[in-house]
C-alpha cells in the first residue's frame, strides 16, 4: 500500500474488509434471509456485520473520534433476534475475535453526533440491490469541518469497467481533498487514478440513476433527457456505486430528483458524503438540483438540500438550468 496518512490507510482497510465479510454472508444467505427494521426496509445480517468491523477499525486507531452511522444494536438485542446476534458474531469473529456483547457495542459506535470531526458510514449500501445479488457500496467517509476529507466506497460486484466486464468482480474508489481520486480492486492494489468523462454534447451523455424508485422521480429525470436530446440508455445501478460511474467517466451525471410522492424526504449524509468527495476530486462537480452545495455539518438528514446532481462538471450549468424548466 502507498504511503497513505493513517485515516486513509485505517479506512481502506475497513471497508476491504467488511467487502469480505459482505461477500462470504451474501454467498451464505443466498436465499435472501433478513431482518426488517422498524421502518420496513430490508436490513441483513451483512448491515450489522459490516458496521460493527468498520466502527471497531475507526475506534481502535481514533478513539476520539465520532461515528454517525446508520444502524444500531437495539433490534440485535431482543430476545427474539437472538438467532440473527449469533449469526452476526460469528461472521464478524471470523475477521476479528469477538463476543456478542462486544459486536453490540462496536455497532454502537455509531450515533447521531456531529461534530467538528467525524465519520459518516453506511455499512450497506443498496440493501435491495445486496438482497439480490446485483449493486451495492460500503460507504465510509470523514467529514471535518462540515468538509469531506476522505471518501471510501468499497463496490464488490462492480467490474473494473461497465461496458468491458473482464476478470474479477469488484472494486474500490477512494478520493483524498486536494489530492484526486482513484480507483483500486479489492485487495487495495492496482490502483489508477480516475477522471470524470469531458462530454460536451448534451446528445453524447450518459445518466446513471437508481434502480429503485422510492425516493427518485425517474419520470422527471426522463423527461430532462428528452428535453437535452439524451437517447443513450440509463445506467440503472443501486447504491453509491453510481457516483463511482461518475468519477471514472462512464456516466456524464447522476441525478436524484426527490419523488413528488415524498416532498419532505431528505437524502442522509452517510447516503452521498463518500460518493460526492469521489466524483468532485474526479474533476466533477456535485450540488443539489437546485445548485446548491451539499451541507454535511448539519446532522443526519441534508436539511438543506433537495436532491443530487452528480456530473462531469462541464454540462452541470445546462442540466441545472434544464431541470428549472
Amino acid at each position: 500500500m502507498d504511503d497513505y496518512s493513517p485515516e486513509v490507510e485505517t479506512a481502506i482497510q475497513a471497508a476491504i474488509q467488511a467487502s469480505a465479510l459482505c461477500e462470504r454472508i451474501r454467498g451464505d444467505l443466498a436465499t435472501g434471509e433478513f431482518l426488517l427494521k422498524s421502518d420496513r426496509s430490508p436490513v441483513t445480517i451483512a448491515d450489522y456485520g459490516s458496521q460493527a468491523l468498520i466502527c471497531q477499525f475507526i475506534k481502535n486507531r481514533f478513539p476520539n473520534d465520532s461515528i454517525v452511522a446508520e444502524e444500531d444494536s437495539k433490534e440485535l438485542r431482543r430476545p427474539d433476534r437472538s438467532n440473527i446476534l449469533q449469526q452476526v458474531t460469528g461472521y464478524v469473529s471470523s475477521f476479528v475475535p469477538a463476543s456478542s456483547s462486544e459486536v453490540c457495542s462496536w455497532i454502537d459506535f455509531g450515533s447521531d453526533s456531529v461534530s467538528d470531526r467525524f465519520w459518516t458510514l453506511d455499512p450497506i449500501d443498496g440493501t435491495k440491490g445486496f438482497l439480490r445479488g446485483d449493486q451495492y457500496a460500503i460507504a465510509l467517509a470523514l467529514i471535518e469541518k462540515g468538509s469531506v476529507a476522505l471518501g471510501i466506497l468499497a463496490c464488490p460486484k462492480l467490474h473494473g469497467k461497465v461496458h468491458r466486464p473482464r476478470g474479477g468482480k469488484g472494486c474500490l474508489f477512494f478520493a483524498i481533498k486536494g489530492k484526486g481520486s482513484f480507483q483500486t480492486d479489492l485487495a487495495g492494489a492496482n490502483k489508477r487514478a480516475i477522471h470524470v468523462s469531458r462530454v460536451r454534447n448534451p446528445s453524447e451523455a450518459v445518466i446513471t440513476e437508481s434502480v429503485e424508485t422510492d425516493h427518485a422521480d425517474h419520470l422527471t429525470h426522463q423527461r430532462l433527457a428528452e428535453k437535452m436530446n439524451i437517447s443513450r440508455p440509463f445506467l440503472k445501478i443501486d447504491s453509491q456505486a453510481k457516483y463511482g460511474l461518475v468519477a471514472r467517466g462512464e456516466a456524464t451525471f447522476y441525478l436524484r430528483v426527490p419523488s413528488s410522492a415524498e416532498p419532505r424526504y431528505k437524502e442522509n449524509i452517510w447516503d452521498h458524503a463518500a460518493g460526492a468527495i469521489i466524483a468532485e476530486e474526479a474533476g466533477g462537480r456535485v450540488t443539489d438540483v437546485m445548485g446548491r452545495i451539499l451541507d454535511f455539518s448539519s446532522g443526519t438528514r441534508m436539511e438543506k438540500n433537495h436532491g443530487i446532481l452528480a456530473s462531469n462538471r462541464i454540462l452541470h450549468e445546462a442540466i441545472l438550468k434544464a431541470l428549472e424548466m
